[in-house]
């Protein structure tokens, strides 16, 4: 997040003198509010594009007239992520703010002088480390969000949205959302990680988070075994106590939770159709 600070600070911050003078750019309260507004600003620009983009592209719309689809619930799913996130956020400079003082074990290919194959090696072993440790390390977080004892008082504010759209994407209990994001967050506490992988994944995991929640089923058949895609996150809003996982479902198959998703299964001519 150093990166998008830095950038934030050369271009507008420093540039136009919108803090104090005497708040030097490594102040803690001045990263932080920068941290802040760029984690808030740009999850509600992103959400906001991209949620319009794949409603009205992607979405399937006979979704919307199902018998468990609310009254008035896309505004609903809209005004839970807008005010969600804004404590959302707040958690999270808890774990971003050291991190951008330098606290993790981020890095630039420059900094460890690390070119040609060197370098793409680096970001190939970032990118499959970062991405199967989130997904091992979501699939537990979000299968305890599930006790009896939480789900309740958490993660049931998630499963109001029985048949979700792309805005209920980010339609979480601030501390779900939070508690959800935090392997992305501890994987530089533990692991070197490129700076760049980090940003780009970051943005892409919310872009992954949206494309489960828009309806859109097609996913390339030998793939399907294997991809935790709509179909499956549909049918875990519907059953709650299946298909936990975030990309794969192979932590699914191991925690005894997957679910074939029903609607391949009517496509296959096991079950009737229940969505028309």
């Amino acid at each position: 997040m150093d990166l998008a600070v830095d950038f934030l600070d050369r271009h507008l911050f420093t540039k136009y003198s919108i803090y104090p003078n005497d708040w030097s750019e490594d102040y803690w309260l001045r990263q932080c509010i920068t941290v802040y507004l760029f984690l808030y600003v740009g999850a509600m620009l992103s959400y906001f594009t991209l949620c319009t983009v794949n409603f009205v592209f992607i979405f399937d719309h006979k979704l919307m007239e199902h018998p468990l689809f609310l009254k008035n619930q896309i505004p609903r799913e809209i005004k839970q992520s807008v005010t969600g996130g804004c404590v959302l956020v707040c958690y999270t400079l808890f774990i971003v703010v050291p991190e951008v003082r330098g606290c993790g074990k981020l890095y630039t290919l420059e900094e460890v002088q690390a070119e040609g194959f060197e370098g793409m090696f680096l970001i190939i072993r970032d990118v499959i480390g970062l991405i199967l440790f989130c997904d091992c390390l979501i699939y537990w977080i979000h299968r305890l969000l599930h006790h009896r004892f939480i789900y309740r008082h958490v993660h049931k504010q998630h499963h109001v949205w029985k048949i979700p759209t792309p805005f209920a994407s980010y339609a979480f209990h601030p501390l779900d959302g939070f508690l959800q994001s935090l392997p992305y967050h501890v994987y530089p506490f533990i692991f070197p990680l490129n700076k760049h992988v980090y940003l780009v994944l970051f943005f892409l995991v919310n872009v992954w988070t949206i494309s489960i929640h828009d309806g859109d089923y097609r996913v390339p058949a030998i793939l399907r075994p294997f991809i935790n895609g709509s179909a499956h996150h549909t049918d875990h809003h519907l059953y709650y106590n299946y298909n936990y996982g975030q990309y794969f479902t192979l932590w699914d198959r191991i925690g005894g939770s997957y679910r074939t998703p029903s609607v391949l299964e009517e496509e296959a001519g096991k079950i009737p159709s229940k969505i028309k």
